[in-house]
């Protein structure tokens, strides 16, 4: 792969890192916040934030791994495919924990598309990107770019939902 081609884009990973690492530390303030309000479900928050910081966290490991110097395409490859696989996996398991939630809150379509439908798409694209990207780099990084903005775009939802349910929950309690 030529080196100019991952040069081009440095700014957009660095832009979109700096993004999901700040997006993470106001998630982590938010669930400080909640702590102490004592409205902090164990099973809700496996089921809801923890994917939302793992969402985060991937978006910042691309961005480091794409801005590394000297990154061949076998080991774009292999990251891409680890990451895709490793995504996958994780969303099944969050997919699990929401179906187990049923006690506690029964999750609705809006829940499905933004914690498990669409995060398993974006992981799943990784996977396949990893295969395209010694044939058609360019097109692979600009699939790259979109799995990186979906699965921040979908953090950015998914850390607003659980702020607005906190919210809402903590109006409804009695005082």
């Amino acid at each position: 792969m030529a080196p100019s081609l991952l040069a081009d884009w440095s700014n957009f990973y660095v832009i979109a890192g700096s993004a999901a690492a700040g997006l993470t530390g106001l998630t982590f303030v938010v669930i400080a916040l909640a702590a102490d309000a004592h409205q902090v479900n164990p099973v809700g928050l496996r089921a809801f934030v923890s994917p939302t910081i793992v969402h985060f966290g991937g978006v910042l490991a691309l961005s480091a791994f794409l801005s590394m110097p000297h990154v061949g395409v076998g080991s774009l490859s292999i990251g891409l495919g680890i990451a895709g696989i490793a995504g996958v996996t994780y969303v099944s398991v969050i997919a699990i924990r929401m179906k187990l939630l049923t006690k506690a809150y029964v999750p609705f379509l809006e829940d499905w598309l933004c914690h498990v439908i669409l995060p398993m798409l974006a992981y799943g694209a990784l996977f396949a990107i990893a295969f395209t990207v010694s044939e058609r780099p360019e097109q692979s990084l600009y699939g790259v770019a979109a799995v990186s903005l979906l699965l921040l775009f979908l953090g950015i939802h998914n850390s607003w939902d659980v702020a607005v349910w906190n919210t809402v929950k903590k109006e409804r309690e009695p005082r």
